[in-house]
């Protein structure tokens, strides 16, 4: 046994990343940073095993399992009031003498260490008994500017934020034994309440992938300012070879926040208009910045993400706290090579709007129609116009993909970020400037396809979506959009993610090949079935527990075309408008073809039946009209899916047409358990902008007031009804304030592609904990694209 584990207190320079039981993550953290030579503020932990002894020596851990047995984590109002009761408890709890004495010896050695009156930022530092995959990032409280009076009832309050309701939910949801869960507290020397300047440094630059760049952003004041993106920061770029400034951004910084000494509240404050667009730090102290975060990294051996501070007093640069920087980490734990952003020699060919990122390097193979897509080879540059899901086969071999035509949202976004393909969109006569066999070089990162082989990104390999780090909990959950079922595994290990928010049935269709009224007539409907249930149980199973929201089959009529029997039952009856994308399909097609329905209902039947996966729920997309919703759902009943008789089963809808927004009262009266909102195709028909349409990019903007309003009614309406809200579309991942509004809406999920869920997890992290110190302040925004409250709330203006 560890000479560790049975210590009081234990300082940051005795500890290192290895001491994680003792003392948990973010004190192990410090203690390793400290070791490292960072100049980390000085400090102690209060070691897990003082709580256990705490808890367990008090009688108080019985006291909780016997207030824990009345849990109900479905009533909110009583997680709440358990979680009330659990905190007064042992916040009410008189410390113990020897502990009490080792904390406040500890704090006279601090101030013998920095300055009498030292004041101090306390953190809480969850840790876990033989629970590996635990992370409790996020769940527990941070205290600034304590004084040795409130040193021992903070430590306590820390102590019982162990029992907040999310951390008691999380652990609930992971099957951990409560008792298990430890906690530990770090007690540092707290930085200035008013920093000269405080931010964030990445050692990778965060955007490109570059591993030739530090990026450091830095503000007035308090570093939540940077996370949460209140302010525009101050950006420096230091070159890592040269440890040059290679490029300066000046941010307008109007306010700043900083906690007030009389309060101990974090306020914000108004900065001097004169120094409002003034860079906040020197050159002097970027570079001493920079020298810090290589440190750092080549002690981690790994791209990280660092929070600093710069002392208003003693002028001296902190390191409060730093993690692998999780998105262009890879699996090995090896630096990445840059891709450089200098000019090429290379003759640039196209360019477009740079949608998936990585490198692609092979001869072009232009493909104008779906029915050639079989001449696509492995390794070749798929050239088109646009693709559609009957082109995902081609997708899935090429090295890379240039299209005429797409935004950002389109198909093939969409599907190659899926994938890892790089892809360039939206490039407009692709198709004729390229020739077949050509060899080129594609950079998916920033648009370009370059003639020939640009040597300086032959090596260069599409971003991994990197080791999964430890990822904070959110209150709001991340799920993740899926095409194709042989990657669930892969997405389920790589992304963490929550759930499936989004499982499209298209390519189960295509991987059959045949029309389903073929199939139907050639007597193919059990292969159907078949085919289809192996696809969602695949993905059900890689997620299991998680929920899965299957997407009935939403192909637009053209769409059709490419499998066999497409041309007799698509253009032949009659089903292809002038504009497929507003005809034939989603949940009208379903009340004229119920037997195609009925196929897809009983592979989903089979899944939760025979396989026991009842983790799969059912979404009908494109809803229209309730006469119209009223028949799907009678069907689905027939079919044995019935909420109201299953509990476990869930009958969603997607919300796509603007029609469905005026009737959302109604289709919830209906009986919906949950709605997810297809932001692409919800913002195309509110502006009557198409979104596979290059030319009109510029005005396809799902923050438009019109889009926002829609979806803020939506969200009231079914928080109502208690109806559970998602959203499927790409904004969130896309436009950072986005998610920001998603989550003061109080949306139930966000469900994004798989390259986006790390980064998505962590943003919302950022914005959760910004609401929760809002909470502490008193202020609080629901604001977007300059948009307030009030003018963001379609119901008000109604009324």
């Amino acid at each position: 046994m560890s000479d560790k584990s049975k210590k009081l207190i234990l300082w940051f320079d005795e500890l290192s990343k290895s001491d994680i039981p003792y003392v948990g993550g973010k004190c192990a953290n410090l203690g390793e940073l400290t070791r490292a030579g960072a100049p980390t503020p000085k400090g102690f932990a209060v070691t897990a095993y003082a709580y256990k002894k705490f808890v367990t020596e008090s009688g108080l851990i019985n006291k909780i399992k016997s207030v824990l047995k009345n849990m109900d984590l479905s009533d909110l109002n009583k997680l709440n009031k358990i979680s009330r009761e659990i905190r007064a408890l042992i916040e009410s709890t008189p410390m113990f003498p020897d502990i009490k004495q080792a904390i406040l010896e500890a704090y006279s050695k601090l101030e013998s260490l920095t300055r009498k009156n030292v004041r101090l930022s306390i953190r809480s530092s969850a840790t876990a008994e033989d629970l590996p995959g635990a992370s409790f990032a996020g769940q527990q409280d941070t205290f600034l500017n304590i004084d040795r009076d409130h040193l021992i009832e903070t430590v306590m309050k820390c102590w019982s934020s162990l029992y907040t309701p999310r951390a008691i939910s999380y652990r609930h949801e992971k099957g951990f034994d409560h008792e298990k869960v430890l906690i530990s507290v770090a007690v540092q020397e707290m930085v200035a309440p008013d920093p000269e300047a405080q931010g964030v440094m990445f050692t990778i630059h965060p955007v490109t992938g570059d591993a030739t760049k530090i990026l450091i952003d830095a503000s007035y004041g308090l570093g939540e300012a940077v996370v949460s993106g209140s302010v525009t920061p101050d950006t420096f770029i230091v070159d890592k070879n040269t440890m040059k400034i290679i490029e300066r951004q000046v941010g307008k910084k109007s306010t700043k926040e900083i906690i007030d000494v009389k309060t101990g509240k974090v306020v914000t404050v108004p900065v001097p208009k004169e120094e409002q667009e003034k860079l906040c730090i020197s050159d002097e102290y970027v570079l001493e910045l920079a020298r810090i975060a290589k440190k750092i990294e080549d002690h981690y051996g790994i791209p990280m993400d660092i929070e600093w501070a710069v002392d208003r007093e003693t002028h001296k640069i902190y390191i409060l706290q730093a993690r692998p920087e999780t998105i262009y980490g890879t699996s090995t734990g090896k630096k990445i090579e840059a891709i450089s952003s200098e000019v090429y020699e290379n003759k640039t060919l196209v360019k477009g709007l740079p949608v998936s990122p990585g490198i692609g390097i092979g001869k072009v193979n232009i493909i104008l129609d779906s029915s050639e897509i079989d001449k696509i080879q492995k390794g070749d540059i798929l050239v088109t116009k646009m693709t559609t899901p009957s082109w995902v086969p081609a997708m899935k071999k090429a090295a890379a993909i240039v299209t005429d035509e797409g935004g950002y949202t389109c198909h093939a976004a969409i599907v190659s970020r899926e994938l890892g393909v790089p892809c360039v969109v939206g490039a407009g006569n692709a198709t004729i400037v390229l020739k077949n066999n050509q060899l080129v070089t594609v950079d998916g990162s920033k648009g370009f396809v370059y003639e020939g082989v640009v040597q300086k990104l032959e090596e260069q390999k599409t971003p991994a979506t990197g080791t999964v780090f430890e990822q904070p909990v959110t209150a709001t959950k991340i799920y993740v959009n899926l095409s194709i079922p042989e990657k669930a595994e892969q997405v389920a290990r790589e992304t963490l993610a929550d759930g499936v928010g989004l499982l499209r049935a298209e390519h189960m269709m295509l991987s059959i090949g045949k029309h389903p009224k073929l199939l139907i007539e050639e007597g193919g409907a059990e292969l159907m079935i078949d085919k289809f249930a192996e696809s969602i149980r695949t993905v059900a199973q890689a997620f299991y527990p998680k929920p899965v929201i299957y997407r009935a089959l939403d192909f637009k009529p053209d769409e059709f075309l490419a499998l066999e029997g497409g041309e007799k039952y698509e253009r032949e009856a009659g089903h292809i408008g002038p504009n497929p994308m507003i005809g034939y399909r989603g949940q009208f097609r379903y009340t004229k073809e119920p037997e195609i329905f009925r196929l897809e209902l009983e592979a989903i039947k089979k899944v939760r039946e025979h396989f026991n996966l009842k983790n799969v729920y059912l979404m009908i997309p494109f809803v229209r009209t309730i006469s119209e919703f009223k028949k799907v759902k009678e069907i689905v009943y027939s079919e044995g899916l019935n909420p109201e008789k299953d509990p476990d089963f869930k009958l969603w809808i997607m919300l796509e047409v603007p029609s469905a927004v005026f009737i959302i009262d109604k289709l919830c009266e209906e009986g919906i358990n949950g709605i997810s909102i297809g932001s692409n195709d919800l913002t195309m028909l509110i502006l009557g902008v198409d979104r596979n349409d290059a030319s009109v990019q510029e005005i396809y903007d799902e923050r438009d007031i019109a889009v926002l309003r829609a979806i803020n009614y939506v969200s009231k309406v079914c928080k109502k009804y208690g109806v559970t809200v998602s959203i499927c579309g790409q904004a969130p991942s896309v436009y950072p304030e986005y998610a920001e509004f998603l989550v003061r809406l109080g949306v139930t999920s966000i469900s994004v592609n798989p390259d986006a869920v790390i980064s998505t997890r962590l943003h919302v992290a950022q914005i959760e904990k910004k609401i929760s110190l809002e909470k502490v302040t008193g202020k609080s925004k629901l604001k977007i694209s300059g948009l307030d409250e009030d003018e963001l709330d379609f119901w008000k203006i109604l009324s």
